[in-house]
Formats: structure tokens, C-alpha cells, sequence
């Protein structure tokens, strides 16, 4: 599944990185990124892991898309 993210929609709740440590981090200005990675998609084997979801769902501006 595809996961992508929209940094102009991203309002630095904080609520990814605390719903999915291991996927999520921020920038400097707090703004949304992979961690330990540059790109805005990142494609994820089926099952997608329970935290991506949890994350994309409480995620209040939408800023991370899910998409298979």
C-alpha cells in the first residue's frame, strides 16, 4: 500500500510520530517526514502495519494518504 505524504496540509500536531514512531518523523519547523527518508511516498507490503493506519485515521488535516 501506498502511503504519501502532503507536507502543505501538515500542521505539526505531532499525533503520526506519536501513533507510528518507527515511520514518522519531523523536520526542524515541525513538519511531517519519513524517517530516515526524503521522498513523500513510500510504498508498504499488505498487511500495512496497525500504527500507519492508526496514524492516517488521527491524522486531522489529512495530510498523510493511504492508497493501494
Amino acid at each position: 500500500m501506498l502511503c504519501k505524504i502532503i507536507p502543505e496540509k501538515c500542521i505539526a500536531c505531532g499525533l503520526c510520530q506519536l501513533k507510528a514512531p518507527d515511520v514518522f518523523d519531523y523536520y526542524d519547523n515541525g513538519i511531517v517526514r519519513f524517517k530516515d527518508s526524503e521522498q513523500l511516498e513510500v510504498n508498504f507490503k499488505d498487511p500495512l502495519p496497525e500504527e500507519i493506519l492508526t496514524a492516517y485515521q488521527k491524522c486531522p488535516t489529512r495530510a498523510i494518504e493511504l492508497k493501494k
